[in-house]
């Protein structure tokens, strides 16, 4: 559940954003930016979270009235491993250590519902932390490290599947399907595509995020629509967009079927004009986006 500091939007002093370039993170910069945030963006070439050096830098350039919105991870299609686990947490650790002598106003990590056990359903913010893989459970210690923050008002956000058209990561999702559809003309699917997802658009995953930060919110909050799919009825939904239709195809079951479905009564609480993208809308402009660009 979150809790708000500001009964109305009102923006920080500056907004710290670290891991800048990656998807989510740079579509956040860009928004605050065209809001007038004072944002300062920086990357792993301006602060290396894995160095010790990272630490002295951060100390001098936090300041008592920053929000600082953690996104820096090594992330899952770079490795999810023990070695991926350790320097994630390294770096969460030199964030820890940095904000122990200079501490912000406002600190909020970006998680992931990961740190949910896959067989729990719905999942809301009261729902077991008992990750099932190296991935979640890093980034639940990371969520601990960062709630452990003194003098500091720490939200903690928790998105399911984020999808649009910057995304890089390829996971299993409406990204990787499109592109499937688009580089083979057919679309692969896990069994016959039976697991139900909640997929949530980028744009609504910076819009609440940028509510957090306006409202300098703390507890934790599931970023999820609270409606699921079937990645069958996804695929339907990603071939529609083309004039000549790929095929959907299903493959041998080599895993359990699982779901994942969210109660939001938690967000509507915290954002109750809140107004989602659908599933088709956002599958439609990630699509449009895509070809515009010129990416597969």
């Amino acid at each position: 559940m979150l809790e708000h500091g500001n009964s109305v939007e009102t923006w920080p002093e500056r907004v710290l954003l670290l891991g800048a370039n990656g998807f989510i993170g740079s579509a956040l910069v860009a928004s605050l930016v065209k809001k007038g945030v004072n944002v300062t963006a920086l990357t792993r070439q301006d602060a290396d979270l894995c160095e010790d050096a990272s630490v002295s830098f951060l100390t001098e350039m936090i300041s008592p009235d920053d929000t600082i919105i953690m996104f820096a991870a090594i992330t899952p299609d770079k490795g999810r491993g023990v070695d991926a686990l350790t320097k994630n947490v390294v770096m969460m650790s030199n964030l820890a250590k940095a904000i122990e002598t200079s501490p912000p106003a406002h600190l909020i990590y970006f998680s992931t519902d990961a740190v949910y056990p896959i067989d729990e359903n719905p999942v809301h913010e009261g729902t077991r932390t008992d990750a099932d893989d190296l991935y979640g459970g890093m980034h639940r210690i990371r969520e601990l490290m960062a709630q452990a923050s003194n003098n500091t008002d720490v939200a903690i956000l928790r998105p399911t599947l984020i999808y649009g058209a910057a995304d890089t990561h390829n996971s299993y999702g409406p990204n990787r399907l499109r592109r499937m559809a688009h580089q083979d003309a057919k679309i692969t699917l896990f069994g016959e595509g039976e697991e139900t997802r909640d997929h949530l658009y980028i744009d609504d995953a910076v819009e609440l995020a940028s509510r957090v930060i306006s409202r300098r919110s703390k507890g934790s909050l599931n970023l999820a629509t609270g409606k699921s799919v079937s990645y069958a009825d996804l695929a339907k939904l990603i071939v529609a967009q083309f004039e000549q239709q790929p095929s959907i195809e299903g493959t041998p079951r080599q895993n359990a079927i699982t779901h994942r479905h969210f109660d939001i009564t938690a967000l509507i609480k915290a954002f109750p004009d809140f107004v989602f993208t659908s599933i088709e809308d956002g599958v439609q402009k990630a699509h449009q986006q895509m070809m515009d660009s010129g990416a597969a």
